[in-house]
């Protein structure tokens, strides 16, 4: 058999592939460095696919937007563009999404406020810690503030940060983050990494909730591309990283293939992939934090696809 080779050819660049093999219907190969940094890079080479068909965000849609960190660039950012963003409304200060929003940086902590707030579930004190270290109590007045923030929400967006928590073993209820040093107790607290089947089902429960209460609503996944500060496991923390985003990256894949064919109200925005894949150099000196005008670019892209203004 003769080796028979594929030739792409596109905006002056040519690429050759190994065609001998069968390669299905949909075959995307991968670009090039010149190509996926282009002006049009992510269009074509990370967005592709992950698209909703149309823009749907208007001004009178209400977001709500919370996870990790880089939930919070999101979240000025639609404001700043005079889009209706209540968490950002500086006399909304009961709900722990406003007060805390860029600090739930896992899927459980994003499930437990959604499942809280809409009155699904109950938890136990010495779950949650604020900014300062308080345990933040489970408070009725702050879950109807929360639950009335979600019933008026028409889109959800949350950023997944880290597969790595905290919980509580009494329990077994994760914390939105790590324990402060002075109320550690070794017999009420334990880490570890938790699991890809874990994660999509949190993800399937948080879209549970919204289809049964705000059915009408949308919900966009975004993975941060902060990678982790520091990890508790006694391995290096790039390595760490590298799993954690790998977890919540996989949790979510299964979790939009398992959405209906065609489905049009869950989606997923690849600012994760664009932020390591468009740019030369894309963090900050501390090899953490996203360059400025590298998350500008993430989120103009984002209102072209989601946004109708």
């Amino acid at each position: 058999m003769s080796k028979t080779i594929i030739t792409v050819r596109e905006d002056g660049d040519v690429a050759q592939f190994n065609g001998s093999w069968y390669r299905g219907p949909n075959t995307n190969f991968i670009p090039n460095k010149k190509r996926v940094r282009a002006e049009n890079g992510f269009d074509k080479f990370i967005a592709k696919g992950w698209t909703p068909a149309a823009p749907f965000i208007s001004k009178d849609h209400s977001i709500t937007s919370f996870g990790s960190c880089f939930a919070i660039h999101i979240t000025n950012h639609l404001a700043k563009a005079g889009y209706k963003v209540p968490i950002r409304n500086p006399t909304i200060t009961d709900s722990y999404v406003v007060t805390f929003g860029e600090g739930l940086v896992n899927t459980f902590a994003i499930r437990q406020q959604m499942e809280w707030g809409f009155g699904e579930k109950k938890f136990d004190d010495q779950l949650w810690f604020g900014k300062n270290k308080e345990v933040v109590g489970v408070d009725e007045n702050v879950r109807l503030a929360t639950e009335k923030l979600f019933q008026e929400t028409d889109v959800f967006i949350f950023t997944l940060g880290l597969s790595e928590i905290w919980y509580n073993k009494q329990n077994g209820e994760a914390l939105w983050g790590s324990v402060p040093t002075d109320i550690y107790d070794e017999d009420i607290y334990g880490f570890r990494v938790s699991t890809v089947q874990e994660n999509l089902e949190n993800l399937i429960a948080i879209r549970n909730v919204i289809r049964k209460y705000r059915p009408d609503a949308k919900m966009i996944v975004t993975l941060s591309p902060v990678p982790l500060m520091a990890t508790f496991r006694a391995v290096s923390c790039l390595t760490a990283s590298s799993v954690s985003k790998s977890i919540l990256r996989v949790a979510i894949d299964e979790f939009m293939r398992g959405q209906p064919e065609g489905q049009q109200d869950t989606f997923y925005y690849p600012s994760y992939e664009g932020i390591l894949n468009c740019f030369d150099d894309p963090f900050k000196d501390d090899n953490r934090h996203p360059k400025d005008e590298h998350i500008a670019v993430m989120l103009n892209n984002f209102m072209k696809y989601y946004c109708l203004e």
